[in-house]
């Protein structure tokens, strides 16, 4: 299995408080179905982060093909995919796979790119926020929950010499493969998930010093699948991130690079137009979520 060159950025919402001027500079970079999309939003967090997750595929695309941001148009699939729209007789070329996910503060991409020769492979990634915020006990959502799970991974979930805290990260770093797993499949949480069973790496905690872990496998309908590979990672010390590579490995095993707002704007004319600027004024007063 050939190794391919990987992509793994992230960005934290905290870090930026978009005044209009950037707002629109931000706005002018996608297209306009993208902000028909986005406007639908009712929380400005919401809008905030499905943004950044559009302005980071743009970056990666034109980075791997060396096309100008503005000329990196996406399109979606019949699952509601995005993909990048390529122009005739520029068919994968470069061949590339990327995904992008979001929870809480954090907006994540993980892409891969090969060479020519090879086609079929593909990424997915996922990011949750390591915490229990439902209405329900603890032990009320655990119930529900594990028919989701393998009697395998279950006995790891809930080892009994795990507090309630390594309970719930046991959870989501299973969760968080799962989700991984399924977004490269193009399927969603539709699949049987208790066939789909990951061993994860038990002689190691997920903490940040040994992030990623690489020792993750799977098995589905109890085969193993030796064509998938992951990553698992720690971020802010209370996210965990997945990765799952189809047919395809990691030129190196790296951390995500956390990416600055400067570097996912581009300057563009249409910043300054009227539609640009009404959108974003209307955007900005969308209300932010209330922390409990």
């Amino acid at each position: 299995m050939n190794k391919h060159i990987c992509t793994r950025w992230a960005f934290d919402l905290t870090s930026w408080s978009p005044t209009l001027p950037q707002l629109a500079q931000a706005v002018a970079s996608i297209q306009a179905e993208e902000r028909t999309r986005l406007m639908k939003f009712h929380f400005i967090d919401d809008f905030l982060s499905s943004l950044i997750g559009r302005l980071l595929m743009r970056k990666y695309v034109s980075t791997c093909s060396g096309l100008p941001p503005h000329q990196v148009q996406f399109g979606r699939d019949v699952r509601g995919k995005p993909y990048w729209v390529q122009e005739e007789g520029n068919q994968q070329r470069p061949p590339l796979s990327f995904n992008v996910s979001h929870q809480g503060d954090l907006v994540l991409l993980a892409g891969i790119c090969g060479d020519s020769a090879e086609l079929d492979f593909g990424i997915g990634a996922d990011v949750m926020k390591i915490e229990y915020s439902g209405g329900k006990s603890l032990s009320e959502f655990f119930r529900l929950m594990r028919n989701k799970f393998s009697p395998h991974e279950w006995s790891y979930i809930g080892r009994p010499q795990h507090n309630e805290r390594a309970q719930v990260k046991a959870f989501m770093r299973h969760w968080c493969l799962k989700e991984a797993y399924v977004k490269e499949l193009g399927v969603g949480i539709t699949v049987d998930l208790q066939k789909i069973s990951f061993s994860v790496d038990t002689t190691h905690s997920l903490a940040e010093e040994v992030s990623p872990l690489t020792g993750t496998t799977l098995r589905c309908q109890d085969q193993p699948m030796d064509n998938w590979h992951f990553e698992e990672h720690l971020l802010k010390e209370d996210y965990c991130a997945a990765i799952a590579f189809r047919n395809c490995l990691p030129l190196e095993h790296a951390r995500f690079q956390l990416l600055p707002i400067e570097q996912l704007l581009v300057e563009s004319d249409q910043s300054k137009s009227e539609d640009v600027v009404a959108y974003c004024q209307k955007a900005l007063l969308k209300p932010y979520k209330k922390v409990s």
